[in-house]
């Protein structure tokens, strides 16, 4: 393998802490052929798909089957959507949003600590490794990778960090690295979300149950050992808490089935038709896990299952927005990122005339031994 060097290198450049903000991903424009490359690296990561037969089967499904039909389908499903937050793909839009606010924080908790922020998608584009070269660009040689997913699964989070160590392993000089894996339970994150309902209750008063919809796995992936349905419940039970819910006020379910085999139960789509039957007219559902709205929260959710709830014969369906860019939400994911960036200088009383000092004298030491650069 041939390891990639950086680039216009000085032993007097300054070393940055560099902060890559990921989320799962989104296709370039929404059309059929922009899906297509996109659902084809997705689907393709063996974390998302585990699939029973051998893996030169599942090429031949996915290329012969699936990726001739679904981004057709898809492709309209993008179209109402998007622009809906920005120019573009709501989900991009949103995540370089958060990717500024979060970048105006540090830069006040840190006015003189060189911090770079940057964003990557695990699927499309930028893809992870495009953010993680202009980290590097930039001189950072400390990393905080923080991917927006406050639940871990090994679809999601897990598949992050195989990308990470994918393109770092090409890397002849390797970063100090640290990873989040999740902040299910993290108070500000949990405060955001209290804080999302009251403000909608406030407007639009109480409904008889609140849904909290989660995206599913397979069942086999919890089986397995996969720790995510532990840690959506963990979420759901900390916002019921904050916001003084009876067991009997709200219910956590899962949404977005693929494929045919079971997944964790409940199901938000067969949940939400159900509750008219229970005397449950009113409905509000948010979505905890998505840390930006998207696909998910806005065709699926507030489009998809409101139709289902109202034909059910629901009265009043109400979808809570994604936490976005909120800044109770970019507060919160300022100081994970904090937490998890302890011990490095740049949060940790960061000196900028003694770091110049030496970086100067490195360059002096160098040059003496015979080093132009």
């Amino acid at each position: 393998m041939k390891y990639n060097a950086e680039q216009d290198y000085r032993h007097d450049r300054q070393a940055k802490l560099g902060i890559l903000i990921t989320n799962l991903g989104t296709p370039d424009a929404p059309t059929g052929a922009a899906l297509k490359p996109y659902l084809a690296e997705f689907l393709w990561d063996p974390r998302i798909v585990e699939p029973p037969p051998p893996r030169a089967v599942w090429w031949m499904i996915l290329h012969g089957i699936i990726l001739n039909l679904r981004p057709k389908a898809k492709a309209h499903d993008y179209q109402t959507i998007w622009g809906k937050f920005g120019e573009g793909s709501p989900l991009l839009d949103i995540t370089k949003a958060q990717a500024t606010g979060i970048q105006q924080r540090l830069a006040v908790l840190f006015p003189d600590s060189p911090i770079e922020v940057e964003i990557a998608m695990r699927y499309g584009n930028p893809s992870m490794s495009a953010g993680l070269e202009a980290l590097r660009q930039k001189g950072c040689e400390r990393l905080l990778v923080l991917p927006l997913y406050p639940q871990y699964a090994a679809a999601t989070t897990g598949s992050t960090w195989d990308a990470l160590g994918d393109t770092l392993k090409t890397w002849r000089r390797v970063p100090d690295v640290r990873f989040v894996s999740h902040y299910h339970k993290h108070s500000g994150y949990i405060n955001a979300l209290a804080n999302s309902v009251r403000e909608y209750w406030a407007e639009h008063g109480r409904p008889d149950k609140l849904l909290m919809s989660f995206h599913g796995i397979p069942q086999r992936y919890l089986d397995q050992g996969d720790s995510y349905h532990c840690e959506c419940h963990a979420t759901g039970r900390l916002l019921a808490e904050a916001l003084d819910l009876k067991k009997d006020d709200y219910i956590v379910s899962f949404q977005s089935l693929f494929g045919k085999e079971e997944w964790i139960k409940p199901y938000t789509d067969v949940t939400i038709q159900g509750l008219p039957a229970q005397g449950v007219k009113t409905l509000h559902v948010i979505c905890p896990g998505f840390s930006a709205d998207c696909l998910e929260t806005v065709e699926e959710i507030d489009a998809e299952n409101r139709e289902y709830f109202m034909e059910a014969g629901g009265e009043s369906f109400h979808y809570i927005p994604a936490l976005n860019w909120r800044d109770d939400h970019l507060d919160a994911l300022t100081d994970v990122i904090v937490q998890h960036a302890q011990g490095w200088p740049e949060v940790s009383g960061y000196d900028a005339n003694a770091d110049a000092a030496e970086r100067h004298a490195a360059r002096e030491r160098a040059r003496a031994m015979g080093c132009p650069f």
